[in-house]
């Protein structure tokens, strides 16, 4: 991200994109692991509430708010994959 500026531009938000939705994907694949002690309607709901964030998260336009939430969504997605359910979707 360009240092100095405080909005997103087209090129920053096109630089993020791809891991974005690198992250998002694997959010809900770990939702589905086995480790979590979930019931379906429970699953269901947690994929709701990560995609309700993710689509949140798209309409921003700080650099820094849009470093914060790759940044919680790469610590949650850490959470998941040691079958924790981070408090932020808990």
């Amino acid at each position: 991200m360009t240092k100095g500026l405080i909005w997103a531009t087209a090129e920053d938000l096109a630089r993020n994109r791809g891991k974005v939705i690198s992250l998002y994907r694997q959010i809900l694949r770990s939702l589905n692991s086995p480790k979590l002690e979930l019931n379906l309607a429970a699953r269901l709901a947690k994929k709701a509430e990560a995609r309700t964030i993710f689509m949140l998260g798209s309409e921003e336009r700080s650099l820094h708010n849009i470093e914060d939430l790759i940044d919680a969504a790469e610590y949650s997605l850490s959470l998941l994959k040691q079958g924790k359910i981070p408090k932020h979707i808990q």
